[in-house]
């Protein structure tokens, strides 16, 4: 009992149980997709709205970094935001000493070494967040992970959050490199639309786009979002009504 305390030690196994903890927060944190095309990277995330009185523009899962760069959270939003303020510090930092855009790699691994600090210090505890993080640069896109324990990982599509199981399976099967933007966006909706059963509407997504044309990272807004949306629904259902006519 003793090795989930207020420091975070090595069990007697091997394990960090408050990093353990943090990975559970993540997992029953809205679900967050990642897809990367040849025309750039997507990010969309499920914000459930927990009650009918909320402002739906006042719950934020996707952020903008830096021109370029955006990211997409599941876990706890308040220790996504001070990593969020984290990453536009380290960005502003390198056009200052550097005079160009920072490398979406390289601001990924300074976000994972400020996560990898909160594991070790006394006192404190890791953060119960990760992040998808998608950008352009130099004429590439990148989709990288980060993991509260600072591991970073770089994915062609992935998921994170209470439905990333499901999504990372239907990924794998109808996940294509050759996509463009607009398919990526039918194909996270969709995924989106089978984690929530069907209980999505414009006001319940997130979007942000990373567009290697025009070399920058923008927010969806929910008007441009919401002829796609229409679009899945009936597609899904359409698909059900022929998979029910052919049982008959």
């Amino acid at each position: 009992m003793g090795y989930d305390r207020a420091i975070t030690v090595f069990s007697p196994d091997g394990r960090l149980f408050q990093v353990e903890y943090a990975r559970e927060a993540v997992k029953r944190g809205t679900t967050a997709v990642g897809i990367k095309t040849k025309e750039g990277v997507i990010l969309m995330v499920d914000k459930r709205m927990t009650s009918r009185l909320l402002e739906s523009g006042s719950v934020e899962k996707i952020f903008q970094i830096d021109e370029h760069i955006g990211a997409a959270t599941s876990g706890l939003v308040a220790d996504a935001r001070i990593l969020i303020d984290r990453g536009r510090v380290e960005a502003q930092i390198n056009k200052i000493i550097y005079d160009e855009p920072i490398d979406v790699q390289t601001l990924a691994k300074k976000i994972c070494d400020f996560k990898q600090a909160y594991t070790q210090i006394g006192g404190l505890r890791p953060f119960g967040t990760a992040l998808l993080i998608a950008g352009v640069y130099n004429g590439d896109s990148y989709l990288l992970e980060t993991d509260p324990s600072g591991a970073l990982l770089e994915y062609k599509a992935t998921a994170i959050g209470s439905g990333r199981a499901t999504v990372t399976d239907m990924l794998e099967e109808m996940y294509d490199e050759n996509m463009t933007l607009e398919q990526g966006m039918m194909l996270g909706l969709e995924m989106l639309y089978r984690v929530t059963e069907g209980k999505m509407d414009r006001t319940t997504v997130d979007a942000g786009v990373a567009e290697l044309a025009k070399n920058r990272f923008r927010l969806v807004s929910s008007d441009e979002l919401a002829p796609y949306i229409d679009k899945v629904r009936s597609k899904i259902e359409k698909r059900a009504r022929a998979k029910g006519e052919g049982k008959e």
